[in-house]
């Protein structure tokens, strides 16, 4: 039998032949050290890492650096201990970031930062003054160590951000050269601030800021939170209060309802009592303001316990007509009046999304269950999370007042978890 023989063509290298931009992103999938490593696929790839726009040197990438120095330094054992000295510095977590950033040749847009230890903090002004001349726009820092980490001073030079996200930094005022962030989008700060900081002022220059979060249990005095309320391109608002009986931090809910009020595009609300309460007696205030844009309400540590609190929540609800999703996490405390609550149902909602964390199975947290239930003809599920209720008693009496529940939605489930 005669072979017939045939060419052979090698296989087409489809990856390679993709256009730079194509290339580029995929490559800022990939994590930062990942991403380098593709320079020794072939000549062709060599350099391509080094148009990175999205940088991300997180505990993964430092973590990645000290195991390939464990493995430098087993198979490095017999060399000299001038050669040891130099992969010592070479191994000096600041020196490899400035040696890898001085490398990139394109635009960088985002630069993630997590910090367990910095030996000097001018390191990352350094960085920062490079990166403003890049096109930043999303960047974060995340300080874990135990000191506050000094707010870069070249942060105010990235006028082209839109996101800015500081955790355990020492948040201080503007140069005097600074003007404004005129497209900063997204403001997230977990700091402490300085003593004469004037937050009210630095808002006003970030004038289409539609997402602010204030994370953090210290030094809340130093925010006025109704200078918030000037920023009226708002959509998603987040704030913790550690103390409300503080009347430099907030005097009452009324303070809130007349932020959220005056915040005309908010769809979003997150707030974050950390165990606090509010002062006696202003829950018994009827607010008429409507926010008809709020869309989603999160409110985490309440003490339905308290009269003050439920009424708080019942009035923060009654006035979102719109409200779509609720999400509420009760915490413990001691009942300090009797709930002056109006039960009315003959306002609906609607609401579709409904989601209880850590209940009790107490009287009020059943109130608002029976409301929600009653005013929310379109709701699909209600989750409720419980690891309070033990027994099988307990539960068993918990379910049965369920049931007994009107509910207006014919079609909504509601679901129970225990753990």
């Amino acid at each position: 039998m005669e072979l017939i023989q045939g060419t052979h063509k090698a296989p087409q290298d489809f990856i390679s032949n993709m256009p730079d931009i194509v290339i580029n992103n995929i490559l800022d999938r990939l994590r930062f050290q990942d991403a380098v490593r593709t320079s020794v696929l072939s000549r062709n790839w060599r350099f391509k890492w080094t148009m990175l726009s999205q940088l991300v040197f997180d505990v993964d990438f430092f973590d990645s650096l000290e195991t390939e120095e464990e493995e430098d330094e087993e198979e490095e054992e017999d060399e000299e201990e001038e050669e040891e000295d130099d992969n010592e510095d070479e191994g000096n977590n600041e020196s490899i970031v400035s040696k890898l950033l001085l490398q990139l040749r394109g635009p960088i847009t985002k630069f993630e930062l997590d910090i367990e230890h910095l030996s000097d903090a001018e390191d990352i002004n350094n960085w920062i003054l490079f990166l403003s001349r890049k096109g930043l726009t999303d960047l974060t820092i995340m300080n874990w160590d135990y000191s506050p980490l000094a707010l870069p001073t070249n942060l105010f030079s990235c006028l082209e951000l839109k996101h800015l996200q500081l955790r355990h930094c020492y948040f201080n005022n503007p140069p005097p050269s600074f003007h404004a962030f005129p497209n900063l989008l997204s403001l997230d700060l977990c700091v402490e601030f300085e003593d004469d900081i004037q937050l009210g002022e630095f808002f006003t220059r970030c004038p289409v800021l539609e997402k602010f979060t204030k994370d953090d249990l210290f030094e809340m005095e130093k925010v006025n939170i109704l200078e918030i309320a000037k920023q009226e391109n708002l959509k998603i608002l987040s704030l913790k209060f550690y103390n409300l009986d503080d009347e430099s931090t907030i005097t009452s809910s009324s303070t809130i309802f007349e932020l959220v009020g005056s915040l005309p595009k908010l769809q979003e609300l997150r707030l974050d009592f950390e165990e606090g309460r509010l002062i006696e007696g202003v829950g018994k205030k009827s607010f008429f303001t409507t926010f008809t844009c709020l869309k989603v309400l999160k409110l985490k540590n309440v003490c339905l316990d308290s009269g003050i609190m439920l009424s708080f929540a019942f009035e923060l609800i009654r006035s979102s007509p719109n409200l779509q999703t609720f999400v509420i996490t009760p915490s413990n405390g001691d009942a300090d009046s009797p709930p002056q609550v109006d039960y009315d149902t003959t306002r609906l909602l609607q609401l579709q999304c409904v989601t209880f964390e850590c209940m009790k199975g107490s009287e009020n947290e059943l109130r608002l269950i029976k409301y929600l239930l009653a005013c929310s003809p379109s709701l699909k599920w209600m989750h409720i999370f419980s690891r309070f209720l033990k027994s099988a008693e307990e539960k068993l009496v918990f379910v049965r007042k369920l049931l007994k529940l009107y509910r207006a939605s014919p079609v909504v489930e509601v679901e129970l978890f225990w753990y």
